[in-house]
């Protein structure tokens, strides 16, 4: 049951609310309208047709007394003058059928019960006849008696303006405050929306409270907490330059050094030279390793965020690959498509997943398409693979394969992709190698 009532309930913050408000209403009015049209409408409609039954009652009364038709007509004219009713004798018509047709509102029931109080004769009630007349026949045992009263003696109009009112005034009361409630539920959707775009590395500066007091003092929170954030990250970034700059000096003495030692002479000189290109080629992979776990450390976070043409990006990403000694066997890209990412950022990712091939001597299918909500980057390989069972593990730093590595390549491009509010997946490849599965939503 519960499960059920859910099912039909809205599910936005709009919705229920706009149901907190009309529920309570339609309640209130709904007790406003039996109030009355159970008590003070059937009242009123009860001593009018008793007042019109008794009325026509005395006309028959009156019509079996007088035996002289001149005074009969008299009396017809006088009940047309006084008492507002039309009579018409036909001497030895018969009803065709007897009761009532029914109109809304209580005094079609209420005449007929007066009439069967007030009169044995069988008679017919036609509310639908004439527009501004009811029409009585009354039976009688040498004709029928037609008798047209005036319908606004039975009929209370008030109604139908008391029904306009309750109906129009619920409208406009739900409309008011379902114009009230929108404003409320649009502050809150700026800040969930706030939220996301900040969530997916996106700079947005601070939004603007508006709503609710509780609603304003959330978006104050929301933006103290982001300059907290955009500050950390500009002082974390900025120290790691320092560390950058200080790394990097004693190495560049060191490749100096090296390079200016003399490498001519006799076989010592000779082997002292192959020392000296090992220590070089140690020197460049520490600045790698140093590059790298700078990278890891320091993020993306400074870069903005762009709206990207994907197809110039990625056939310069495959160019630049391509320079690297990668084997790019294929690009396919849907055309115009578009994403929004920092390029850089996304270069450096797409070049960690490039070098991870080909370290391995695999070759690449570089493919990309639009799906729900974003776009799909897929790395495909035919190196090795990388076993289900260690996919996780190798997503943690500091993890390297049988390549070699700092083991910092998958990680560096798993945390860009969530930096940008997307995912990173590993899956085996069609050919047998791994697949790479990006996705970037929009």
């Amino acid at each position: 049951m519960e499960k059920s009532v859910r099912r039909v309930l809205p599910r936005s913050l709009l919705g229920r609310s706009l149901l907190i408000v009309l529920f309570p209403l339609l309640i209130t009015q709904g007790i406003a309208l039996e109030l009355y049209y159970g008590n003070f409408l059937k009242v009123v409609s009860r001593r009018l047709t008793t007042s019109v039954a008794a009325e026509i009652v005395l006309s028959l009364n009156a019509l079996e007394r007088l035996k002289n038709p001149a005074d009969k007509q008299w009396f017809i004219e006088q009940a047309r003058e006084q008492l507002q009713l039309i009579e018409i004798w036909r001497p030895g018509g018969k009803l065709s059928r007897v009761g009532s047709t029914h109109v809304l509102g209580p005094m079609d029931d209420d005449l007929v019960r007066a009439l069967h109080e007030a009169i044995t004769y069988p008679f017919f009630i036609s509310w639908r006849h004439f527009h501004h007349t009811v029409r009585i026949y009354i039976q009688l045992p040498d004709g029928v008696l037609e008798i047209d009263a005036p319908r606004k003696r039975l009929d209370m109009g008030q109604i139908w303006l008391f029904v306009a009112w309750t109906v129009g005034s619920t409208l406009l009361l739900f409309i008011i405050a379902g114009l009230f409630m929108r404003n409320q539920v649009r502050a809150i959707r700026q800040l969930a929306q706030a939220a996301e775009q900040f969530g997916m590395g996106r700079d947005i500066g601070p939004i603007r409270p508006a709503g609710a007091q509780e609603v304003r003092k959330a978006a104050v929170a929301f933006n103290r907490m982001q300059d907290r954030i955009t500050r950390f990250v500009a002082q974390r970034t900025g120290v790691l330059a320092g560390v950058s700059h200080d790394l990097r000096t004693p190495l560049t003495r060191l490749r100096l050094s090296l390079a200016m030692m003399p490498r001519e002479g006799t076989i010592c000189a000779a082997r002292m030279t192959e020392d000296l290109d090992e220590m070089i080629g140690d020197i460049a992979e520490m600045e790698h390793m140093i590059d790298s776990y700078l990278s890891f450390a320091r993020g993306e976070g400074s870069e903005s965020v762009q709206l990207v043409e994907m197809v110039p990006f990625l056939e310069d990403v495959v160019g630049a690959a391509r320079r690297a000694n990668v084997h790019v066997r294929a690009l396919v890209v849907e055309p115009g498509l578009r994403a929004h990412m920092r390029p850089d950022a996304m270069r450096r990712a797409l070049g960690n997943l490039f070098d991870n091939a080909r370290r391995h001597d695999a070759s690449v299918v570089l493919s990309a398409r639009r799906v729900a909500g974003g776009v799909r980057i897929l790395v495909d390989d035919d190196g090795p693979g990388i076993p289900p069972d260690r996919r996780a593990q190798v997503l943690r730093a500091f993890e390297s394969g049988h390549g070699g590595g700092t083991g910092l390549g998958l990680t560096i491009a798993r945390d860009i992709i969530r930096a940008h509010g997307g995912e990173m997946e590993l899956d085996a490849a069609p050919e047998g190698g791994l697949r790479v599965r990006l996705y970037l939503p929009n």
